[in-house]
């Protein structure tokens, strides 16, 4: 069975993200096949691709690294994602289906019920499908990649303080899918604007030092889950 390239790609990028590959760190493709468990073909694809998505680059005489963004690269990122969750929302309010309003309307009572319970742990991760599934729902498939890619970075380059209020962040979170399921399309924006730059506030940048090499990877990317 072939290991498609996009498998390889989740890897390697979630590892990124994670910290198991530091930032300037060399990204071999023998290493990483073996890593992986797949041959150099998929690897070198997935390479490509992350390349493309700004989390390697190909430096002379040492091959493919781990991307080193400045400050401001970083800064930038965060702000397209406050300029682009708004668009993304107010496109959701015109484009989303039943499906997407029941999954954004699940998660906010969900998360509303745990944030009042003071239950924290899944909080975080909560919020991830939601935004995830605004996304899907702007009916634009280059506005959901380019945000799903912007998530990608901002969790790599930023650690999130949890917010101060839950209960009121998951509050924006319902008021967002009531302007959605209205079809309200300047107070979808509107809101998630406002909610996208409380969010902002709660970043701080990593600076991982020298000493700090992280974890293992947990991604078999050779499971029988994956389908020929």
């Amino acid at each position: 069975m072939r290991i498609p390239a996009h498998s390889v790609c989740t890897a390697v990028r979630d590892d990124i993200v994670a910290g198991v590959y530091e930032r300037g760190s060399r990204l071999t493709e023998e290493v990483l096949a073996r890593r992986y468990g797949v041959s150099r073909v998929p690897v070198r694809e997935a390479l490509r691709t992350l390349e493309a998505e700004g989390f390697v680059v190909t430096r002379r005489h040492a091959g493919a690294c781990v991307a080193e963004p400045t400050e401001q690269e970083a800064a930038d990122v965060l702000e397209m994602r406050t300029l682009l969750e708004p668009l993304g929302a107010a496109r959701a309010a015109q484009r989303r289906t039943e499906a997407h309003l029941k999954v954004l309307r699940g998660l906010v009572r969900l998360g509303q019920e745990r944030a009042r319970k003071g239950n924290s742990e899944d909080l975080r991760s909560l919020g991830g499908w939601f935004h995830e599934t605004l996304a899907q729902a702007c009916g634009s498939p280059a506005l959901t990649s380019t945000l799903t890619q912007l998530r990608h970075k901002i969790a790599w380059m930023y650690a999130v303080e949890p917010p101060v209020s839950p209960v009121e962040s998951w509050a924006e979170h319902g008021a967002i899918v009531d302007a959605v399921a209205r079809g309200d399309g300047e107070r979808a924006r509107a809101v998630t604007a406002l909610h996208a730059e409380r969010a902002a506030g709660a970043h701080r940048l990593r600076f991982p030092g020298a000493g700090e090499r992280v974890r293992t990877s947990q991604h078999a990317v050779n499971m029988s889950g994956l389908r020929h």
